[in-house]
């Protein structure tokens, strides 16, 4: 298995379970995260020629997977502290967490530290969760909300190509 695969599935559930006190964490503790990681980077070597090919798709269900996490962090985040504000860190932490630590593990910058409009599509995915939460929003349409609001700004920033300043650089 690729370490990488691991890092990227995983990594952010970790932190996130961490900073809410899970010892150990369930990305580390429970074989099913491992072993999805495992068919995920079994199936990326098999079919790595069709998703060169499909360039638009893979960048679609990575923006729709940062959405599911996005929710998935904020969700966990708010059942265990009630608590808004770090429920939405976590969510984003969550998140984006395991493709930072896959990018300093490849030696690589991360997307969140480019112009890229990808932490920030977390951020509105995981307040569209906690908000959803607070206010009684029906409990099966809110993860959908969260989500895709964060997969459609994603993908609308890739195909417009939005982006956000850089402190330092002229646009």
């Amino acid at each position: 298995m690729e370490i990488n695969t691991y890092v990227a599935a995983c990594g952010g559930g970790i932190v996130r379970d961490l900073c809410l006190g899970f010892v150990p964490p369930a990305g580390i503790s429970q074989w099913r995260y491992a072993a999805l990681a495992i068919l995920a980077a079994a199936m990326s070597i098999w079919s790595q020629t069709l998703i060169q090919r499909l360039r638009h798709p893979v960048i679609f269900f990575d923006a729709l997977g940062l959405g599911f996490f996005a929710v998935a962090g904020a969700h966990k985040a708010m059942v265990m502290t009630h608590n808004v504000e770090v429920s939405i860190v976590l969510g984003v932490v969550t998140a984006v967490g395991g493709g930072v630590m896959r990018d300093v593990l490849l030696n690589r910058v991360p997307v969140i530290l480019q112009r890229e409009i990808y932490a920030l599509a977390a951020l509105i995915g995981a307040c569209v969760q906690v908000l959803g939460q607070v206010r009684g929003w029906n409990v099966m349409l809110t993860p959908w909300l969260g989500a895709g609001s964060c997969a459609l700004i994603r993908f609308l920033s890739l195909r417009r190509r939005w982006s956000l300043p850089v402190y330092g650089k002229s646009p």
